[in-house]
């Protein structure tokens, strides 16, 4: 079955790549690991080998029926089938698909594996940020720049609004990168496996999750801007200067300049005056 381009599909086909993954999972023989894209099922067979139990996400319809024929020959009416006795294929949109509900039929905590297409990688770690309280660990591939980005450390070029909402909701780590041939067929750029160990930080930094999200994506609303000049449309400005003095930095500094707990410091800062009568 040739790969879909629209849909981003590049297979991995490296085995020693495939075990490094699995077992970057920790132990799972007694836990539900859900992957996403399971494609033509390479990681999957080594899943279903050392987990308690699988649950694969697959969007494209026609790999999910194949799958499902190899490993069971048999598919469901809500489109999932039983392919071993620990290997359940669902046919569905990881974007729209309830990890809730999942993790509540699994009776725990769930542990997460797939190689990202890379047009929605971003899209794909906001929805399970969504469900963060589901998980404990989080093991994907995505592209090399792309995980960069993820795993940079503030004062960095590649540290912005994607590093400081990946890190607020996880300790990040960037484990090993692959080239295209690692993948059929080879895609254009590199490939970076990062796993994601779920420990959010809003009661440490003392901030509430909406709130202090929607202010992370004002301060790196533009990028070459002082954080003072991405603040001034919603604070007033001697109200930022003040904030920013009192976390100890200087007025032009940048959003991707600061670590998170200076952030949240200024960001606790301003709500302190902005709530004074």
């Amino acid at each position: 079955m040739p790969p879909k381009s629209k849909l981003g599909q590049n297979f991995l086909r490296d085995q020693q790549a495939i075990r490094r993954i699995v077992v970057a999972l920790g132990g799972c023989s007694d836990r539900t690991v859900v992957e996403i894209g399971p494609g033509m099922g390479a990681i999957t067979r080594e899943l279903a080998a050392k987990a308690g139990k699988v649950l694969a996400l697959e969007y494209d319809r026609d790999l999910a029926s194949r799958l499902m024929g190899e490993l069971s020959g048999s598919e469901t009416k809500d489109g999932s089938a039983s392919a071993t006795s620990n290997v359940e294929i669902k046919t569905v949109d990881v974007l729209s698909f309830d990890f809730g509900a999942a993790a509540s039929s699994a009776n725990q905590r769930l542990i997460v594996a797939g190689n990202l297409p890379y047009y929605i990688t971003s899209d794909i770690l906001l929805r399970l940020f969504e469900f963060h309280e589901q998980f404990d660990v989080i093991v994907i591939m995505v592209q090399r720049e792309v995980a960069d980005r993820i795993a940079a450390h503030p004062g960095t070029r590649d540290y912005g609004m994607l590093s400081a909402t990946a890190q607020l909701y996880a300790s990040v780590e960037n484990l090993f990168t692959l080239p295209p041939q690692a993948f059929s067929p080879p895609p254009k750029v590199h490939s970076s496996v990062l796993r994601l160990t779920v420990a959010p930080r809003f009661d440490e930094l003392q901030v509430k999750p909406v709130e202090f999200i929607a202010f992370l994506k004002t301060a790196f609303a533009m990028k070459r801007k002082t954080l003072l000049n991405n603040l001034k449309k919603d604070y007033g400005e001697e109200i930022i200067r003040n904030s920013v003095k009192e976390a100890g930095v200087r007025a032009d500094v940048r959003a991707e300049a600061l670590p998170l707990e200076t952030t949240a410091q200024i960001f606790r800062n301003l709500q302190s005056s902005k709530n004074k009568p």
